[in-house]
């Protein structure tokens, strides 16, 4: 590690602790000393000046909270003696939309293997899917799931059920608790590819989900489009949908979005209705033979080469650590800036996590018209958040302020980091699909699997997911790539993730070649030459957004 501290933004009055220091320390940086008078954990930070109660602290180059009372230079920064507070911000006339477009040469001429769809779209995998249009169908999506993974070889091996039966045969045998406890039994999941019915498609998903009915109607409207969003996916070859019948979320709401996104829709897609068909053993029935022909359909589709264009990224970020923003976050919106030179796109979502960043995404929107209309979303967002007694203030988890996150503002500027800096083509509201090539704001909650199932039902094909304390999250359809903010958590968590940007913190590598190598990955995970972790492990995360009351 070359340095012990950092300083993010040349305007921050604080500096970053890259590793763990003690009080009465001093740490030279920048041709200054400071002493510490707290012990200062690494991830967190410390003042670089003297600051009076109510004086801002900026991190990122902005205002990130005001101190609670008179702290002297090397100070730690807590949640007791710092609170959050951001900058306003307001529609200007004058765009900021100049960019300082990386160089992509070594990459102009490279192309991925994706399934080409008749939309001019490319999907990265290639899946079924069965849908319910209401929570009614779960058990019938079940009894489906029963029918169909295990036979046509979409099964996981894994070692635990025989964990279990050693385990069981010991207690029978008189084995006592602490033997139990002290047993070891290696375990490993995988996927065995070897035995599929039908090798050209990735697998057969079931988006089980609470709604479709109850609720308020908008709700169950915004769920049709969610699901319209994923079954016109590019990484979907076509869909079972099963519906109860009386249900809010009408088979005619779902269809009319699906014309919505894609008006010359050719998918095949089977509707069946239970209330109609009537017995649970013909809806069944049917189902099955309806899903087995279009996954003999599907079979048919076959990766070709696509240009790096048609790949869609989503950027998520959870279990954020306070190296989250200096190393993963802006390691992806190189990556990012990258893919959107060559005519790519890019959804930055979370808007909760874009408190305080506003008024520079705003700037950068390439219209007054979406400029407008990404301030009206996040104030709207926050009124209602605080309508409920809460606020983008209450944001950061336990983890986060453990770690070093103790301000949304904090957290937040860091969050942004992932849209790196080229100019936002469209704002979008969950769920509508992205449309231009380029960066797009989408949005949906910080939830990490709320929001990267919207992502996705955007149109990401690809989701980068950094995070610095570790989280499973993945997706049905695509393949959610994690990166990690540090070494240390790589090492620790190295069956969940796949990318290590804790070499950055370390000074072995720059943000940019972290970046580049990340669009390499990406690459080869959307060719199919890479299984990430979550998508080996089954980690099939879907949660829709629900953003109103229940009736």
């Amino acid at each position: 590690m070359k340095h012990i501290v950092l300083k993010v933004n040349p305007n921050d009055n604080v500096l970053v602790a890259l590793t763990d220091l003690n009080k009465g320390e001093v740490i030279h940086y920048g041709g200054e000393d400071f002493v510490l008078s707290d012990n200062v954990q690494a991830k967190h930070k410390f003042l670089t000046q003297d600051l009076s109660k109510g004086d801002e602290v900026i991190m990122y180059g902005v205002l990130v909270g005001k101190v609670q009372e008179d702290l002297k230079k090397g100070s730690v920064l807590t949640t007791a003696n710092l609170k959050h507070a951001a900058l306003g911000f307001e529609t200007s006339e004058e765009r900021k939309t100049t960019w300082n477009t990386p160089d992509v040469s070594a990459w102009k001429d490279k192309t991925f293997k994706g399934y080409h769809r008749a939309d001019g779209s490319v999907g990265t995998g290639n899946y079924w899917l069965v849908v319910p249009m209401v929570f009614c169908e779960n058990r019938n999506l079940d009894v489906l799931k029963e029918a169909l993974i295990e036979p046509l070889g979409y099964g996981r091996k894994n070692d635990y059920l025989s964990q279990a039966d050693k385990l069981i045969a010991m207690y029978r045998t008189g084995a006592k608790p602490s033997d139990l406890l002290e047993t070891e039994v290696f375990v490993e999941t995988q996927s065995d590819k070897s035995n599929r019915v039908f090798p050209n498609v990735d697998g057969i998903k079931f988006l089980k989900h609470d709604g479709g009915c109850g609720g308020i109607r908008q709700d169950a409207e915004t769920l049709c489009g969610l699901l319209a969003g994923y079954i016109t996916h590019p990484n979907v070859a076509g869909a079972t949908v099963l519906s109860l019948g009386c249900q809010n979320a009408q088979v005619s709401i779902l269809q009319k979005e699906i014309a919505k996104r894609d008006a010359n829709f050719s998918k095949p897609l089977y509707i069946l209705e239970q209330q109609q068909v009537g017995k649970e053993a013909d809806l069944i029935s049917e189902a099955l033979k309806q899903t087995m022909a279009g996954l003999a359909q599907a079979n048919e589709n076959v990766r070709k080469d696509a240009p790096l264009s048609k790949i869609t990224i989503g950027l998520e970020c959870g279990g954020s650590d306070g190296f989250s923003g200096i190393s993963a976050n802006p390691a992806i919106g190189y990556t990012s800036d990258l893919l959107i030179a060559l005519g790519g796109s890019v959804i930055l979502a979370e808007f909760p996590e874009l408190c305080g960043v506003e008024q520079n995404l705003s700037d950068r929107c390439i219209t007054v018209n979406e400029a407008e209309r990404f301030s009206n979303l996040m104030r709207t967002y926050e009124q209602r958040a605080e309508e409920a007694g809460s606020g983008f203030d209450m944001n950061p988890s336990p983890g986060n302020i453990k770690d070093g996150l103790i301000t949304d503002a904090i957290k937040s500027a860091g969050a942004a980091k992932k849209g790196g800096t080229s100019p936002v083509v469209e704002v979008l509201d969950y769920p509508e699909k992205v449309t231009k090539p380029g960066l797009n704001l989408l949005c949906t909650p910080g939830n990490d699997v709320e929001s990267t199932t919207a992502e996705v039902g955007s149109g990401a094909n690809v989701v980068l997911f950094t995070t610095g304390l570790g989280t499973p999250t993945g997706n049905p359809i695509t393949p959610v790539i994690k990166i990690s903010s540090n070494t240390a958590l790589f090492n620790k968590m190295s069956d969940i993730i796949d990318i290590n940007t804790g070499t950055i913190i370390e000074g072995e590598e720059t943000i940019e070649e972290a970046g580049a190598r990340i669009l390499d990955y990406v690459i080869a995970v959307a060719s199919g030459e890479i299984e990430v972790s979550a998508v080996k492990h089954g980690q099939d995360d879907f949660i829709p957004w629900k953003r109103g009351v229940s009736l």
